[in-house]
């Protein structure tokens, strides 16, 4: 009775320890898993990931308010209707198979008001020009052709287009319907947007073949620039130099950067370094008593220089440096030797070789700003193309560029935009497809939709011609595009590979793991054991 009760008694102690076994190992897999995997997921807000694909295959459609008015004694026999009605032209840029840019003239033909044509009587085209601004709306990126007669003393002789200050153009009239159509096309591709700047704009989807030299030379769109100006002097000793860069800025310089305000952001500041010298030796010529310096040698200049202009690490922008070196007295004067032949600034030379040291040098600014601002408006591309012979542009004066040169820069840099921002947010979502454990946080989230829907935005007020208004939601786009793709916490540095997660809950989880599971595996011998016994008794 008394081993009876004791195999009993063991047998119930066996039973309570499966029990306890079983029940941690459920407790375990139903409870302690779930809980680990939940407290340990990465949170991955939701992503338009079909919004950032489809924002690479956009179609562009630039469309381009035109009016085109006759005044009186001025209207083609040929028209193919009375006035006023409209005329659209489609044009297809090539750019590659997956970017679909048309451009898009909307023409409105009618003839002039009263007050355009009081504007028109006067004596000059700058006058008319001036008159005819202050009676157009300021609608960015829209263009207006006033037609003239053949014999109106507006337009110098020899001169069949004129194009002003604003967004305004004098054609005159002859040659009937087609001539006309013919000068309207030349004057859209000066005042508005050319086939070639918007391949320009669009050059991460080109081929580097297709640019060229000038489109590499172009400034990448930014929400702001950086403009330093240098002053170097290699030998102080010799020369004492005196520039008011200050009155040359306000009074040159900062009229374009108010105009390009809607453009960008531009901060501007000077520096004297002395003692910086150049980096190779010029030659000299006995013919010109003078040194030469090659252009092709002018990277090896900059080189040694470039490293005391100060770092643009620190910027967020773009910066921009206009240099003016003095030449040393022992290499003055010193002359570029390019292929045009140009003549270089330079110092002039003391009456005197006795002259006491150092020599007071003071800095002619009107030709030196000439240069700065001739090289800053290529390096926005507002260099002026090759045009017909009867055409007369306008100087904008003090202001820098005319208003249509604005427009043209807002064209290039609204699609530009709207590409960088495409690229940017595809690099982003293959960023965050390859590193699964990135935490994708709800305001990293909300700036790639937010990104998204400006830049689709954008893309529709282009469509309907509201420059100004597609310009200012690519803007946008390309802040939200950025502040998502540079947030702290898409760092991967922040989070381990998934080898070192496993070396680190390896060592917390197999003390606790392995009596379950031995446990477990006891049960198991125990109920094999237990099929077999029957079978023997048998």
């Amino acid at each position: 009775m008394a081993a009876a009760a004791a195999m009993v008694g063991d047998e119930a102690e066996r039973a309570r320890g499966r029990r306890a076994a079983l029940s941690f190992a459920a407790i375990a897999v139903v409870l302690g898993l779930p809980l680990w995997w939940r407290t340990t997921e990465t949170y991955r807000a939701a992503l338009p990931y079909a919004g950032i694909e489809g924002l690479g295959r956009l179609p562009f459609q630039l469309a381009v308010p035109v009016a085109v008015v006759f005044a009186p004694r001025s209207v083609p026999g040929d028209l193919p209707r009375p006035l006023p009605f409209t005329d659209v032209q489609e044009m297809d840029i090539a750019v590659n198979l997956r970017t679909s840019v048309t451009a898009r003239y909307e023409t409105a033909y009618r003839s002039t008001t009263a007050q355009e044509e009081a504007a028109l009587d006067v004596a000059t085209a700058q006058e008319a020009d001036a008159g005819l601004h202050l009676l157009q709306d300021a609608l960015l990126g829209a263009l207006t052709v006033y037609v003239v007669p053949e014999t109106s003393p507006l337009l110098p002789q020899g001169i069949s287009v004129y194009v002003g200050k604003h967004r305004s153009a004098l054609v005159r009239a002859g040659g009937g319907l087609a001539t006309l159509r013919t000068r309207l096309q030349q004057l859209t591709q000066v005042m508005s947007f050319t086939s070639s700047s918007i391949a320009a704009a669009l050059s991460d989807r080109l081929p580097d073949g297709q640019l060229g030299p000038d489109a590499r030379r172009h400034l990448k769109s930014s929400l702001g620039y950086e403009i330093t100006f240098s002053l170097l002097n290699p030998d102080p000793k010799s020369h004492t130099v005196d520039w008011d860069i200050e009155d040359a800025v306000n009074r040159y310089v900062q009229p374009v950067l108010d105009k390009l305000s809607l453009l960008a952001n531009f901060s501007v500041d000077s520096q004297i370094l002395y003692y910086a010298v150049l980096g190779v030796t010029p030659r000299f010529d006995k013919e010109s008593s003078s040194f030469l310096l090659s252009a092709h040698s002018l990277p090896h200049v900059i080189n040694p220089v470039e490293a005391r202009l100060g770092s643009s690490a620190a910027s967020l922008y773009p910066v921009l440096n206009f240099l003016l070196y003095v030449p040393e007295r022992s290499h003055s004067p010193l002359y570029i030797q390019d292929k045009d032949g140009a003549p270089i600034y330079n110092v002039e030379a003391p009456a005197s070789p006795q002259a006491s040291l150092p020599l007071h040098v003071d800095v002619d600014m009107v030709r030196v700003m000439e240069v700065f601002l001739a090289q800053l408006r290529l390096l926005f591309g507002l260099s002026r193309e090759e045009l017909p012979p009867e055409f007369l542009l306008e100087s904008p004066g003090n202001e820098g560029l005319a208003d249509w040169e604005l427009d043209r820069l807002l064209w290039t840099h609204t699609v530009e935009n709207i590409a960088t921002v495409s690229t940017t947010l595809t690099s982003l979502a293959q960023l965050l497809d390859k590193i699964g454990n990135i935490v994708i946080k709800d305001d990293v989230a909300s700036e790639v939709y937010r990104a998204v829907a400006t830049a689709q935005s954008a893309v529709d007020e282009l469509a309907m011609g509201h420059l100004h208004s597609a310009f200012q939601a690519s803007k946008e786009a390309v802040t939200s595009s950025e502040r998502a793709f540079f947030d702290p916490s898409l760092l991967h540095l922040l989070y381990f590979p998934d080898d070192q997660k496993f070396a680190i809950y390896i060592p917390l989880f197999l003390p606790m793991a392995v009596p379950i599971l031995l446990s477990l595996a006891k049960i198991v011998r125990e109920a094999r054991q237990q099929r077999k016994e029957p079978t023997k008794m048998d």
